[in-house]
């Protein structure tokens, strides 16, 4: 989709093919009639007259004839609404009733135009006013923002189609930006209602389980003929992701190898688990004995930004995997801080000597963008999300209501109002992870094949609108036309 005339500055837009506000005596006639057209034209009415277009250059005929258009439109709506019989001297026309005599043939004038500029509120485009709002957000145009959030207002819907319900939170983002709010809006629900969301969105949508079992694959592969293996997971999280790989390390042919699990955390999971790491530990330690599996949990609690290698308590004799799973994106980089941590952590990891890293991250660019550019990525990347939410749960489901709300609205809210610091998500295109990856030391590891034939099974149990596919290296999963997820890995 090309985005090139969302470039295009507000002024010339307004100049070109926004018609000031006239009254029908400004152009000979003495019924004092007031037209009060849109203030601002969205791409489509800009062009209704065949005239002007956006991309047009900018010539004194494509202005005239845009004036006389319209002068002849205000003349016909008169006739509309007067009915009255007069002859255009001008045109050389006669307009008779609501309808033109030009050579003895009578032409209906379009009562659907009339009626949209008598009302004043031509007929919007939601994702077009998102963009001009942001727009306008970008050049600091606050009076022209504060216009397009008032008619936004009358538009979204968190019960809405997607592009509704995306359209709420991206003016909440909006808004917050305008006042410099992001930090502070969104607040986080208690630790039990958290835990629920985070667990719906696990099971209607296969983003998760794509990254984990792809990740999981990798690992099982490296590690097919190892005793002893130590997995360090930079955010565990609910430790979801290592209750399959122990069940299939349980059936491998030989017996299973020991296995210890460092796992890192952040103060989200930790309330949504209503405690610390240790609640991982029992969990996935109760998993392994029902299997037979020997089991160690290494609880690392500690920043990412303040890890160091004594953190990992590394062992002789153990092959190490490491597992960056959608955790990536929330170290700072180059373009926030003089430290680094992105990169700093991957060369760290390098240094250890790991058997496998596996890398799950968003296929998106909103790290270094530009605010503008960035809304646009936001935009198509999570309106793609939401409508795939929807082959789950219907739209006036609460339970997707909530998760919408309190697992994605956060991040479009922090990606859209955020700068600096503050703006935690900050994702990259696979293509750039490879460079990072490649710079510190690493080459690539080759997915495995069985694993793809897995997720396509899975996939199927959700909808046939989601794809697959395999390129340059990488596991790519979509909705529709639009990459959603990545993964890769490394050695």
């Amino acid at each position: 989709m090309s985005n090139a005339w969302y470039y295009q500055s507000m002024q010339e837009f307004d100049f070109i093919c926004k018609p000031q506000f006239q009254t029908l005596d400004s152009i000979g006639y003495g019924n004092n009639l007031l037209i009060k057209p849109e203030p601002y034209s969205t791409l489509d009415s800009s062009s209704a007259s065949g005239s002007c277009t956006i991309d047009s250059p900018v010539t004194e005929s494509c202005v005239t004839d845009d004036l006389n258009d319209f002068k002849k439109r205000l003349r016909q709506l008169e006739s509309v609404m007067l009915s009255d019989l007069y002859e255009d001297t001008e045109y050389g026309k006669l307009l008779v009733g609501n309808g033109i005599v030009d050579n003895g043939i009578v032409d209906l004038p379009d009562i659907e135009i009339w009626k949209e500029m008598v009302e004043g509120v031509p007929k919007r485009d939601l994702k077009e006013v998102l963009i001009a709002c942001a727009n306008a957000v970008s050049n600091n145009d606050s009076a022209t923002a504060q216009f397009y959030i008032s008619e936004l207002q009358q538009m979204v819907s968190v019960a809405g189609e997607p592009i509704q319900r995306l359209g709420a939170y991206m003016l909440e983002g909006l808004v917050a930006r305008l006042s410099s709010s992001g930090s502070s809006i969104c607040k986080e629900p208690a630790s039990d209602e958290l835990l629920s969301y985070t667990n719906t969105l696990y099971e209607v949508c296969p983003y998760f389980k794509f990254g984990y079992m792809s990740a999981n694959g990798a690992i099982a592969e490296a590690m097919k003929d190892e005793s002893r293996v130590h997995i360090i997971d930079f955010q565990i999280g609910q430790g979801s992701q290592w209750v399959p790989l122990i069940q299939a390390f349980a059936a491998r042919r030989g017996g299973p190898p020991h296995i210890r699990i460092t796992g890192f955390d952040d103060s989200t999971s930790a309330r949504a688990r209503g405690g610390g790491l240790n609640i991982v530990g029992q969990r996935l330690g109760k998993l392994a004995r029902a299997y037979n599996v020997p089991f160690e949990f290494n609880a690392a609690s500690v920043s990412v930004s303040e890890v160091g290698i004594q953190h990992f308590r590394l062992r002789p004799g153990e092959a190490l995997a490491v597992n960056f799973a959608f955790v990536l994106h929330h170290m700072a980089d180059e373009s926030v801080s003089t430290e680094n941590h992105r990169d700093r952590i991957l060369r760290l990891v390098k240094s250890m000597k790991p058997k496998v890293v596996t890398l799950v991250e968003q296929e998106s660019n909103t790290n270094t963008a530009a605010f503008y550019p960035r809304f646009l990525e936001a935009l198509d990347y999570y309106n793609a999300m939401f409508e795939s939410m929807d082959v789950s749960l219907p739209r006036d489901h609460k339970k997707r209501i909530n998760v919408e709300q309190h697992c994605l609205a956060k991040d479009v809210v922090n990606i859209i109002a955020c700068e600096g610091n503050e703006r935690v998500e900050r994702h990259e295109l696979i293509g750039k992870w490879k460079l990072r990856f490649m710079m510190a030391g690493f080459t690539p590891y080759p997915l495995s094949s069985l694993v793809n034939g897995t997720i396509k099974t899975l996939l199927k149990k959700y909808s046939d609108r989601y794809r697959l596919e395999e390129r340059d290296g990488a596991l790519y999963l979509g909705w529709m036309n639009r990459d959603l997820v990545a993964s890769c890995a490394w050695k």
